[in-house]
């Protein structure tokens, strides 16, 4: 068989059943899992399955990003155990870094009202909930603003966040997953998380299953650029324990 008649029966088989795996394939097909792994970067380069751990899926039109706003309010209780989880990384009288985002927004929402500590953000309503919380230093990373997240971006922010060393910084994603890592839509926002990681001692992603397995444009980090990952119950298992095993510890809240 052709490369060309085997990947057309892998993305028909992919078009019937939505996913594939790599070792069903190559029983199917007779080939080594080598082999499938190659047909399935062929597809995935063509936009027609995206590759997950295991296998691939069949690919879907890509999701518009929502707006803050729109994101408070999904997954609301799931983000709350996240972010309550978090609260327990916090640095006794350190410096932590609260990236744009509805979960790092509950987060600072949950701030102790006995917590000694600076608070370094880049968003306007984060940086808002926090500004009149006296035994908090607030400092605010300025740039041009996203409409869409209320993010601030650019050089400004950039030139700010190299000049920082923080304790702990606990970052959003609009997708991650062990193979692709940590990414989101926007080139401007994918460079300020990356100086976000690179002013950090420790790497925190807090970021609900609903995002595990999905991919976007601007990859900001590997799996193992962080130290910790914070998701919920209904995280798929084989893609946790896939993200375990490139490093980061997992913590299900």
């Amino acid at each position: 068989m052709y490369a060309a008649e085997r990947q057309q029966r892998i993305y028909e088989r992919a078009q019937r059943e939505g996913r594939v795996e790599v070792t069903g394939l190559a029983e199917l097909l007779d080939v080594t899992t080598e082999t499938v792994r190659r047909d399935l970067a062929v597809l995935e380069q063509q936009g027609l399955v995206r590759r997950v751990h295991g296998g691939a899926l069949l690919a879907e039109r890509p999701v518009p990003e929502l707006s803050l706003a729109a994101r408070i309010g999904r997954h609301s209780d799931t983000k709350l155990r996240i972010a309550t989880r978090a609260l327990q990384e916090l640095p006794d009288g350190g410096t932590i870094l609260l990236d744009s985002g509805s979960t790092t927004l509950a987060m600072a929402e949950m701030l102790p009202a006995d917590a000694h500590l600076t608070v370094v953000t880049n968003n306007a309503i984060i940086a808002g909930v926090l500004a009149g919380q006296g035994n908090l230093a607030l400092l605010m990373i300025g740039g041009r603003v996203r409409t869409v997240t209320g993010a601030a971006v650019g050089p400004w922010a950039i030139g700010a966040l190299s000049e920082l060393a923080v304790d702990v910084a606990f970052l959003g994603t609009n997708g991650f997953d062990a193979d692709h890592g940590l990414s989101t839509p926007d080139q401007d926002e994918a460079a300020v998380k990356r100086a976000m990681l690179d002013a950090a001692r420790t790497r925190i992603l807090v970021a609900d299953s609903s995002k595990l397995g999905a991919v976007h444009l601007q990859r900001f980090a590997r799996a193992d650029d962080v130290h910790t990952i914070i998701t919920d119950h209904a995280a798929d298992t084989d893609a946790v324990e896939a993200l375990r095993a490139a490093g980061p510890k997992v913590v299900i809240a």
